[in-house]
């Protein structure tokens, strides 16, 4: 009989995961103590562009937390989200003989331009990423960029193009990439290993799509520059779903609307089609064929075809789960499962696959800046992945089988699909030159 895979507890699954690879959990590595600080010469100065509940209660708690960090500069487009940030910083900081203080921007062209700043975290809604990513290139910055990488799929070339020329160090915020329990990295060293035989499909479980914004106006937030949270998206009235008022607590749902976001096609879509793309060995590429299910009301089943034969379909369980002829298996947040059992409870052998092993991602990252390295969610494989929900969220939109090109980036034999690869971006901000 076929058992669905179970959700298990948190103390369950570590203890499970860690029989399956034979290694300890860990903490990341920037949990010693303040008082082990680094002279600030040797600390990695960072400016965090976008504070709200992601940029802070995620990425500001975490940085604060290495000895060998120091962030410099917070930067938001609202007044009272920028000064809780700086706030933040300041309570974490205070005390410290060395601490000069954290500046707070309403233009991140301002935190940009100070040399002394060596890398930026970019947690603005997706429609800022690209501009940002360009613009932080060219100033001579490391970036950590907030998945999904892009709005759209030329931005996304644009993105490593930028990377590539200025020698930047970039990590995509897959953060699945680099969990603490390992499971993603530990699934993905499964299929590669081979322990399913030779995968014939894949179902990846997220929400559907966005639609164009229709909310009404509402009166302007008193100390938001509404006209730059916009940005490069067309000019429409200010609605608190948008940007929600003041410091808030939950994940805002600029998200659900296509002139800012795929939906959760692109949201948790960049998350599972990359660990997807990761455990196919198919991070510098892409499917080659994208068909839009029978119905046209379908909001799930678009299938993406590789050149392998590999069929990859959105739908089914949350999470990824990989098909092959000997066997099934299914990982998501919290679940780890197959079929046979047996597959996860083997540890990965010597001479199988084993895969780039991150101590978290943020740490990854900041070793990567020292080093110069590529890391764990490197731009491209960033691109990769979001092009993969992009491709989807067009077949969905247009409702027709599509050819691509991955290596080209670019729609075979399709001048009309073409021109859906990028969007108008509202001046001043098109996308600089890289």
């Amino acid at each position: 009989m076929t058992r669905s895979p179970r959700r298990i507890g948190r103390r369950q699954f570590v203890k499970t995961l860690g029989a399956a690879v034979a290694a300890p959990l860990f903490m990341p590595r920037g949990t010693v103590g303040q008082s082990s600080r680094p002279a600030p010469s040797e600390r990695t100065t960072i400016g965090l562009i976008g504070p709200g509940k992601v940029g802070t209660t995620y990425h500001l708690k975490t940085l604060l937390t290495f000895p060998d960090v120091q962030v410099t500069a917070v930067c938001d487009v609202d007044t009272t989200r920028r000064l809780h940030a700086r706030h933040t910083v300041e309570q974490a900081y205070g005390g410290k003989t060395d601490y000069r203080g954290c500046a707070a921007y309403g233009d991140f062209r301002e935190l940009l331009a100070r040399r002394d700043i060596d890398a930026v975290v970019i947690a603005t809604p997706d429609h800022w990423h690209a501009p940002l990513i360009i613009a932080a290139c060219k100033a001579g910055k490391d970036i950590y960029c907030e998945k999904p990488l892009t709005l759209t799929i030329g931005e996304a070339r644009r993105c490593i193009e930028a990377v590539r020329k200025h020698q930047r160090v970039m990590q995509t915020g897959s953060q699945q990439r680099s969990s603490v329990f390992g499971q993603f990295r530990f699934a993905c060293e499964l299929v590669r290993s081979g322990r399913l035989g030779k995968i014939t499909r894949v179902t990846v479980g997220v929400g559907v799509s966005s639609k164009w914004c229709d909310l009404p106006a509402e009166e302007p937030e008193p100390g938001l520059d509404w006209d730059m949270w916009l940005g490069p998206a067309p000019m429409r009235p200010y609605n608190s779903i948008l940007s929600p008022r003041g410091v808030h607590k939950h994940f805002p749902n600029w998200r659900l609307y296509r002139e800012y976001s795929g939906g959760d096609m692109t949201d948790m879509g960049a998350h599972h089609f990359d660990i997807a793309q990761w455990a196919l060995g198919m991070d510098g590429t892409g499917p080659v064929r994208i068909i839009p299910p029978e119905d046209p009301k379908a909001d799930r089943g678009v299938q993406f075809v590789y050149a392998n034969g590999v069929v990859m379909e959105h739908g089914g369980p949350n999470g990824c789960v990989f098909h092959g002829e000997s066997g099934k298996l299914h990982v998501d947040r919290g679940v780890l499962a197959s079929e046979p059992e047996s597959i996860i409870k083997t540890p990965i052998g010597k001479d199988e696959v084993h895969l780039y092993e991150s101590p978290g991602h943020h740490r990854d990252w900041l070793d990567c800046i020292k080093s110069r390295k590529r890391p764990v969610a490197d731009v491209e494989i960033g691109a990769r992945s979001v092009t993969v929900c992009h491709l989807g969220n067009l077949a969905y939109w247009y409702r027709r089988t599509l050819q691509w090109d991955p290596e080209k980036w670019q729609f075979v034999g399709d001048a009309e699909a073409n021109t859906w690869l990028d969007r108008p971006h509202r001046d001043p901000w098109r996308l600089p030159e890289a």
